[in-house]
């Protein structure tokens, strides 16, 4: 079948799903396969669970039905569909990657936009080869501006996104060591985060850049920059100072010629003051207003384990346990450390993907703990098994569990810090 073929089809019955748990009557679905499941198994339940069709790259048990698509492949018809989808409607996409801060800063800049325009944007993490495609297929034509994230771990991973989505402009929130494992190195992550602007640069495109990253300048010629940061230059369309993290993070800032704000946030780290700058900077350049700027990002509140302060009647919790790499845990231990509290604790997860610099990485972060003051300090997984180091170690989250339901911390500032994978997340119901 060809694209426009099934674009009629979908614009008859525009709900796409790829799981027979969500099956909403009427939708479409696409039978992707992966290494430990093949859904054109499924298809046929899914067609008996609500789904009109189904898109199909084997006809598992043989039979013929009109509502089964057969395709050549479930993925590439499901970008392909995106694509097509996105070039009909023209809508203004704004693409966002990065090491870390990515899905914050998506956040932060579809807040601000939402006091203007009627915005889609990712939700949660959904930024990958299959995510972002079912992101575009919730465009519709009352959508004025798109938030689109994009992740990789792998070379070329961006480069795929960004022909999928064809931003129109896009933003680099930064490059770190993470994911090195399958970069191979930090300059592999820096080329593969710099294929949005190989995308952008022929177009003539705008791209929004923290004017203090030597690494993203460093890549940045032939682009129309629109720069913000925190020293001051001339050449900075934004500029923010940071005026206290106790705990929340409140900074100050202002356009060239501007008047200065002020804004407290609910989020915890110094670090988020690029996050609310850029996010300053997008919504100018699309027309929101200094207030609505300021009312944006003072009153959006993470509800994503990312820079999240939780008080419970036992502690205080700063929950940042949805990603971890070294550049980030070095981040956010730089920043705990300034938090002013009597009792502080550290509850790290392993850092995942680092490949044959895993361990030392891991001895790094390590050493940043023992510069500390802190009470407490429980490491869990395998990275920091495989170091040396004096503090409480636990192989997983489980074992975490039984400890504090054992003898659970009282009165403690906490940060619970680790990958998605460690499942540290689960923490913060018992402490």
């Amino acid at each position: 079948m060809e694209i426009t073929e099934l674009y009629e089809i979908f614009r008859q019955h525009p709900v796409i799903t790829t799981d027979t748990r969500e099956c909403p009557e009427g939708s479409i679905f696409f039978a992707l396969k992966g290494a430990s499941f093949n859904g054109n198994l499924f298809a046929r339940q899914a067609l008996d669970q609500g789904c009109c069709y189904a898109v199909v790259d084997e006809l598992c048990d043989g039979a013929a039905d009109s509502r089964l698509i057969v395709v050549d492949d479930v993925l590439t018809t499901l970008q392909s569909l995106a694509h097509y989808h996105r070039k009909q409607l023209g809508t203004k996409i704004i693409g966002v990657t990065g090491t870390n801060g990515k899905t914050t800063t998506k956040e932060l800049i579809a807040a601000v936009l939402e006091k203007k325009y009627n915005v889609l944007y990712t939700q949660g993490n959904f930024n990958n080869h299959i995510g972002v495609p079912k992101t575009l297929l919730r465009l519709t034509a009352e959508h004025e501006v798109a938030v689109i994230e994009m992740g990789a771990n792998h070379p070329g991973e961006i480069k795929t996104l960004t022909d999928i989505v064809e931003p129109d402009c896009g933003i680099i929130t930064n490059v770190g060591r993470a994911h090195l494992g399958g970069f191979g190195s930090f300059e592999g992550v820096v080329k593969t985060k710099g294929e949005l602007y190989d995308f952008l640069r022929p177009r003539h495109a705008t791209v929004f850049i923290h004017s203090g990253n030597e690494h993203l300048l460093a890549i940045a010629d032939g682009l129309n920059l629109i720069r913000y940061g925190t020293e001051p230059s001339p050449d900075n369309f934004v500029t923010g100072t940071v005026t206290e993290c106790a705990p929340y993070l409140s900074f100050s800032w202002k356009t060239r010629e501007g008047v200065e704000h002020n804004v407290t946030t609910h989020l915890i780290g110094d670090y988020n003051i690029y996050n609310m700058l850029a996010a300053a900077a997008i919504g100018l350049t699309f027309g929101v207003g200094e207030e609505d700027v300021c009312s944006a990002l003072s009153d959006y509140v993470p509800s994503n384990n990312r820079s999240q302060l939780t008080v419970t009647p036992h502690n205080h919790l700063v929950v940042d346990a949805y990603n971890a790499n070294p550049t980030s845990m070095a981040a956010a231990l730089r920043n705990f450390s300034a938090i002013r509290a009597e009792r502080k604790m550290l509850i790290l997860g392993s850092m995942k993907e680092l490949g044959d610099v895993s361990q030392e990485e891991h001895e790094k972060i390590v050493a940043m703990i023992g510069d500390m003051q802190v009470s407490d300090v429980w490491l869990v997984g395998e990275g920091f098994a495989a170091v040396d180091h004096p503090f409480r170690q636990f192989p997983s989250v489980e074992e975490v569990r039984e400890a504090i339901l054992a003898h659970r911390p009282e009165n403690m500032f906490i940060l619970i810090k680790g990958s998605n994978a460690q499942r540290l997340f689960t923490l913060p119901e018992i402490l």
